[in-house]
């Protein structure tokens, strides 16, 4: 049986993992790392982010080329099925592992693959492929573990036409129809891809709105442009029962409806991986999802165990996860720790929504005197020649000083263009302005003069020139 012994080990290849592991080797530590797949990368890389925003591309090139006059002109508009948008989409995970790979290799953290399990809260065992045993002992460790998609028992994920998020990345055939359960972020990016394939889609939420812990009116325009687009949206249901034959699914609503289509992908929840790495063993406890409590240095309640990423709940974001990672790995090197809780929001949905800092509603409920200032991308010249000119740019501002107090972006390049506004917010003091927009030029055209145009339209708003 082969020993090992760290200073750190690493239990998850994600972002997390990816993080903490990079930084802890620069940091002068020995590291290993444990990930049960062949490959490292984690869920990141081969089963939510890089896949389903690579299948997100891929259909938005194939809308440009169905709506864009030139090709148009050239033939008519083209089906692809979804399958061959698949293919198209994985040609990145090999790049993405490669990356990872080649990063653990050059900062010599040492990997292992296998099934990770405590023995105690400084002892870690890993079961290899061949069912061989490895020991480690580390003074720290990391769960870096993530999550997967929440699987109640009564639906039956082992038929054919029930997927979650993680096996629709496995489906071999284009659904004429599909029924979306779950409208949270990835219900809402999926249901953009499949509808923009072509494919009929009912989304259902249990809430009264889309993700409503966005501003009202980007919550609003993504509800427009869903079903502008052919999904239909049914709000405040609850699924009651699934049933499933060789043709189709039906699912049975609390309401009474009944609604029936060729596929289901169900999108509601996810539960952290904490299920086989025997915490008992520590005497630490997971919540009902899976997941654990952190403090500010990302400790857990036993001493040298460490949690970050989907593991440790919202927000739940690669980008969040990365910093996290490498925040909990200064914390054990003797260095300043940032407890992450200002990352941007990112939906990749089609159009792209991005926001940071407050919504309007959270505003006014403070009773915080702010006004707003909009740009429309309409009235822009680059989304004019690119033809994506559907979104705003939304800025809110406090009426005394003008400090930004919230950004939120909805449209092409959403994701992209908020980390200018983020930039200007951590400014200390006077720094974070809006006149910030107005004082410095922009290229143009651009789609970041979107920020000049609602710096001015704010600034009008309250007689500041």
């Amino acid at each position: 049986m082969a020993e090992y012994t760290y200073d750190l080990l690493v239990i998850g290849s994600g972002p997390a993992g990816e993080g903490a592991a990079m930084s802890a080797a620069k940091a002068g530590m020995k590291v290993g790392m444990v990930e049960r797949a062949d490959m490292l990368g984690g869920n990141c890389a081969h089963k939510g982010t890089i896949p389903s925003k690579s299948l997100r591309h891929a259909v938005k090139q194939l809308i440009r080329y169905n709506t864009h006059n030139l090709f148009r002109v050239i033939g008519e508009p083209r089906l692809l099925t979804f399958p061959e948008v698949l293919k198209a989409a994985s040609k990145v995970i090999p790049m993405q592992v490669d990356r990872i790979t080649t990063a653990a290799a050059r900062n010599r953290v040492q990997t292992h693959v296998g099934e990770a399990s405590f023995v105690d809260d400084k002892k870690v065992e890993v079961v290899v492929e061949d069912g061989a045993k490895e020991i480690i002992n580390a003074k720290n460790i990391l769960i870096s573990t993530g999550s997967r998609p929440y699987r109640p028992q009564n639906v039956n994920f082992n038929h054919p036409r029930i997927y979650d998020s993680d096996t629709i990345l496995s489906m071999q055939h284009t659904p004429r129809t599909m029924i979306i359960y779950g409208a949270g972020v990835i219900g809402c990016e999926y249901a953009s891809i499949f509808s923009n394939l072509g494919i009929k889609v009912d989304l259902i939420n249990s809430r009264e709105q889309l993700l409503s812990f966005l501003d009202d009116e980007i919550s609003d325009a993504l509800s427009y442009h869903l079903r502008d687009g052919g999904v239909t949206v049914r709000h405040c249901e609850e699924y009651e029962a699934v049933e499933a034959d060789a043709h189709s699914v039906t699912m049975h609503l609390q309401s009474g409806k009944r609604l029936r289509a060729d596929a289901l992908l169900w999108c509601n929840g996810r539960t952290g991986n904490t299920d086989t790495l025997n915490l008992e063993a520590i005497g630490l406890e997971a919540n009902h999802r899976g997941q654990l409590s952190v403090n500010e240095r990302y400790q857990t309640d036993i001493d040298g165990i460490y949690a970050a990423g989907d593991v440790i709940g919202w927000p739940s974001l690669a980008s969040a996860s990365f910093d996290q990672g490498r925040a909990c790995a200064r914390g054990i090197a003797g260095l300043t720790v940032r407890f992450v809780s200002d990352a941007p929001t990112g939906i990749y949905t089609l159009p792209e929504i991005s926001s940071i800092g407050k919504t309007e509603r959270e505003l006014t409920d403070a009773k915080v005197p702010y006004e707003v200032g909009c740009a429309f991308f309409k009235n822009t010249a680059r989304a004019q020649i690119s033809g994506e000119d559907v979104g705003m740019l939304k800025l809110l501002f406090r009426i005394d000083n003008l400090e930004i107090l919230g950004i939120h972006c909805f449209g092409a390049e959403a994701s992209e263009i908020i980390h200018i506004g983020q930039a200007i917010m951590s400014q200390p003091g006077e720094g974070n302005s809006i006149k910030f927009f107005v004082k410095n030029t922009f290229n143009y055209p651009t789609m970041a003069e979107a920020y000049r145009i609602a710096a001015l339209d704010g600034l009008n708003r309250v007689n500041r020139f």
